[in-house]
């Protein structure tokens, strides 16, 4: 990308908020260059609008801005304004202070319309953040008041677009159209950071194993991920995608914590125990699994085993581990067809005391209608569920997995008992502090498959505990 050759389109969006699924344009301005000025290049032409967005604006948004709903009541919608801007904005480069929200908040808008829009884009905050890296803000406002800029009217779209159109000149006339068109093919290679997350902040995270942490304003934890290349997942996240939740963490986000871990499976872990202690908003999958269940079966009775009935001790006898009653009888389900079992005999389905609807079906053999006997049916229900018994604790106590670094001389032992997680240890007295006492822990569902899988790898080193370690 070559800025002072390149045509840009530089612009701006006044919008009902910042969620580019459920909000809408209210203006939108469009600045078309050529080049600049000492080239001999002006401002090709000007374009605005307001924009009917079809919803009330938000009363904070109308002080914000000052566009009222009764000044958008007559404007055009979207659809209507949309191929005359696709021409504009076609073949020039897209230049928007925090141009990822702009960007992804048009797209929304023209996929809407029925028309597919991409650009190559240039972000004014990032040019600025290499141009003028001693400075800490790089915000408009900052932008506008460090360098003197006449912004004719903050918080409206034409006064926004020229403000930016004049600070790119500014920076050329400081720095040089060369420095500029090099700092310009530099930020094009990189991920856009939001412009209130500072590079240093990122800079800071290491390129190691571990598990990293958003937070928003307040310092609530927004998300929590893991990685065993932490920079570069989180850089990944501001990496041009377009999703609205993407584009909301990154609004969001005001600080970044990490912790650092010896390897993959001590990230894997410390996220799944961090995941429900912190309850991040954004985290989804690791949620504390309150309708943990699973199936007991005496040779008479299948029944549902609650999660008070679920641990390290009881999960041998235990058939299949869910996390809610819905996943459970889904499985059942499966299994049932799988092996001709009937669910009416197992008392998880109602129905008349004859062949049940799945027999009509050919999905029960018919033990409900005199087929076969209860005792094969549930023999064979015996042999199915053993595909779901859960793996026994192949130890007469206390495990410790050893981890260490590929690259470092870090290591970790991960402190486990009848499957239960109790921490991570990088010394004989840390290793002695999770033992004391007997100490046990809670079990967990995930824990539970992240060490069942681990374990089953071939060359896991690992250490008995509670005697003189040996190797096993």
């Amino acid at each position: 990308m070559h800025l002072l050759d390149a045509p840009l389109a530089i612009v701006d969006l006044e919008t009902t908020g910042t969620d580019p699924a459920a909000d809408r344009v209210t203006e939108i301005a469009v600045l078309e260059v050529d080049g600049f000025e000492q080239r001999g290049f002006r401002v090709r032409a000007e374009w605005s609008t307001l924009v009917n967005p079809g919803t009330g604006i938000p009363s904070p948004i109308q002080a914000l801005t000052g566009i009222t709903n009764q000044m958008v009541a007559a404007a055009p919608r979207f659809a209507e304004v949309a191929e005359a801007l696709f021409e504009r904005l076609g073949g020039r480069i897209f230049v928007a202070h925090n141009a990822r929200f702009d960007y992804g908040f048009l797209r929304r808008e023209f996929d809407r319309a029925g028309i597919k829009f991409t650009a190559k884009t240039l972000c004014p905050v990032r040019l600025s953040r290499r141009l003028y890296p001693g400075e800490p803000h790089h915000n408009l406002d900052s932008l506008i008041a460090r360098h003197g800029i006449d912004c004719r009217q903050r918080h409206r779209a034409m006064g926004d677009a020229d403000a930016l159109w004049q600070f790119l000149r500014i920076a050329e006339r400081e720095h040089g159209e060369e420095v500029l068109a090099v700092a310009a093919r530099q930020i094009a290679r990189q991920p856009t950071l939001p412009p209130q997350l500072e590079r240093a902040a990122v800079d800071a995270v290491p390129e190691a194993p571990g598990v990293y942490l958003f937070y928003d304003e307040g310092s609530r934890p927004l998300y929590i991920g893991k990685s065993a290349s932490m920079r570069t997942r989180v850089m990944s996240h501001f990496a041009g995608t377009t999703s609205t939740r993407t584009i909301e963490l990154s609004r969001r986000v005001r600080r970044i914590d990490w912790r650092r871990t010896a390897g993959e499976l001590g990230a894997l872990l410390l996220e799944a125990r961090l995941v429900k202690e912190l309850a991040p908003e954004f985290n989804r999958q690791l949620r504390a699994a309150e309708g943990l269940c699973g199936f007991a079966f005496d040779g008479r009775r299948l029944r549902f085993a609650g999660p008070h009935e679920i641990d390290g001790e009881t999960l041998p006898f235990v058939y299949g581990v869910f996390r809610s009653k819905r996943a459970a009888m889904s499985a059942l389900r499966s299994l049932a067809d799988e092996h001709r079992l009937c669910l009416q005999a197992l008392g998880f389905e109602s129905g008349p005391q004859h062949a049940c609807f799945r027999h009509q079906l050919g999905r029960c053999a018919g033990v409900c209608a005199g087929r076969e006997s209860v005792h094969l049916h549930h023999a064979r229900l015996a042999a199915a569920l053993a595909s779901w018994k859960a793996a026994d604790w192949p130890h007469p106590g206390p495990l410790g997995i050893v981890e260490k670094n590929g690259t470092s001389e870090e290591t970790e032992v991960h402190v486990v008992d009848r499957w239960c997680y109790l921490g991570a240890a990088r010394s004989d007295a840390e290793v002695a502090e999770l033992l004391e006492g007997g100490r046990r822990g809670r079990f967990d569902f995930d824990h539970y498959r992240i060490l069942a899988r681990h374990l089953g790898k071939p060359g896991v080193r690992t250490v008995r505990l509670g005697t003189p370690c040996t190797a096993s």
